[in-house]
């Protein structure tokens, strides 16, 4: 059905877009050419290989133009955000909005028919009449937690490419049922954990891949949560849904209870456990990330994981506030992830020659010259991204991988949300990430690894 999104500001929308090399029209015939050897190469790598409906002409060659079609699902403040940086990127088309609020359709289309000149986006209120137009090669969703596995595997079924907002859903099972899906559709998929395009993330990770802070120890990662406070402060009582907001297509899939405005306000449904699973996914997810790209180890070893939380009880919040998890590994390394209040913010990796930490600030080291290391020719550096959106766009052209694929979104939601299921069993739990699995006979934390959905809905 329909879907929106709010507006966490601390979340940095891409800026400006760069073109993609090699789009304008004296260069259209080379384009034509790559596209379609690419297009070949991919096959045979296992990459994805759909060339973008909108790239090609009337007789089946590549379109001079080359633009990549987009739908936006979930328009609200991190939605319109990421719609104005795409809008403004001569490799993208924006043409059509969807959201559950009238006058958010309404102010986003105004936005993308301001900057082509014309009345042409179209705009709704259900996300699958975005997805049954065949010339929509892609997709951006920023819509609430909860919406995001339906929607995504509903786009992926339909060939479209993704650019999702984080986290892969409110479960293991749904966070699992997008990373299947895209590898089924075999399109490409960018996670919006956008601080792989920020060069300090990239370099802390480089330098402790390639081994400049020696025997990694332990990861430290700290995010935001007691510090979030519900804004609303009004009666919980059951209230008129207001004119030009569909309640029932925003709430979709969760519980069904009655419209107050405390469930939609800003920051509140993200404290809320019906559409969030809390900021120990959904900020932490960021940092999770990063902890993920800088030692692969942690996605790849067997842990047990301890962690314990204290939930919220202020109005309809009732998700994780603080917590405090340790990810233990056979061979003595530790992710330690706690909420902000208890360590600093952001990711440290500790090794027996020293130390590396980044947040979205800055770069910090001891000793301080490993941040004046050069990276090797021998070293291995990682995808190099300076925008998210560009990234995503180029990956959709040349059928590549982008900077954070569904595979680095899926570990990285995952492990909040294992971390939040040790803290509900107050007890620790044993996971095999080779095998995605708990250790055989945890029928009580099986059950926490699925949410159900209120019928129609269903994966």
């Amino acid at each position: 059905m329909r879907a929106s999104s709010l507006h966490l500001p601390q979340f940095t929308a891409p800026g400006p877009d760069l073109p993609i090399k090699g789009t304008s029209p004296t260069t259209t015939l080379s384009r034509r050419r790559f596209l379609r050897q690419t297009a070949i190469a991919a096959t045979a790598l296992g990459l994805p290989s759909v060339v973008p409906a909108s790239a090609l002409g009337a007789d089946g060659t590549i379109a001079p133009s080359g633009r990549i079609t987009l739908g936006f699902i979930g328009v609200g403040g991190r939605g319109e955000g990421l719609l104005r940086a795409f809008v403004g990127n001569p490799q993208a088309h924006v043409l059509a909005v969807c959201d559950a609020y009238a006058d958010r359709q309404a102010k986003c289309k105004q936005i993308v028919d301001d900057h082509y000149g014309d009345h042409a986006c179209a705009r709704s209120g259900d996300y699958r009449e975005l997805l049954a137009r065949a010339d929509i090669d892609a997709v951006v969703i920023a819509a609430q937690d909860h919406w995001h596995a339906l929607i995504a595997t509903a786009a992926a079924k339909a060939g479209k490419h993704l650019y999702c907002e984080k986290p892969l859903g409110v479960s293991y099972e749904e966070s699992r049922a997008i990373r299947d899906a895209v590898r089924q559709a075999g399109i490409v998929f960018q996670t919006g954990t956008q601080q792989r395009s920020e060069g300090s993330f990239r370099r802390a990770c480089e330098l402790v891949r390639n081994g400049y802070v020696g025997r990694l120890q332990r990861v430290e990662v700290g995010a935001p949560g007691p510090s979030y406070r519900p804004s609303y402060r009004g009666s919980l009582d059951p209230q008129p849904v207001p004119a030009g907001f569909d309640w029932e297509c925003w709430r979709g899939p969760a519980p069904r209870k009655p419209y107050n405005p405390g469930r939609v306000a800003w920051p509140d449904w993200y404290l809320i456990w019906d559409y969030c699973a809390g900021f120990i996914v959904n900020w932490g997810v960021h940092h999770l990330d990063i902890a993920l790209w800088g030692c692969p180890e942690l996605a790849q070893a067997p842990f047990e994981l301890e962690c314990r939380a204290n939930y919220r009880t202020e109005g309809f919040t009732d998700n994780a506030s603080g917590w405090r998890g340790t990810f233990s590994y056979a061979s003595g390394l530790q992710l330690v992830y706690t909420d902000d209040g208890k360590q600093e913010s952001g990711c440290r990796f500790v090794g027996d020659e020293g130390w590396i930490r980044v947040d979205r600030p800055g770069i910090w080291a001891e000793p301080e010259r490993l941040l004046e290391i050069q990276l090797k020719p021998d070293d291995r550096p990682l995808h190099r991204s300076t925008n998210h959106g560009a990234d995503f766009l180029t990956a959709v052209s040349r059928r590549t991988a982008p900077v954070s694929d569904v595979e680095a979104g899926h570990h990285a939601t995952y492990f909040g949300l294992l971390a939040d299921v040790a803290a509900r069993l107050r007890r620790p739990v044993k996971w095999d990430p080779r095998m995605e699995t708990l250790t055989e006979g945890d029928d009580a934390a099986r059950l926490l690894l699925r949410r159900p959905m209120q019928s129609p809905w269903r994966l």
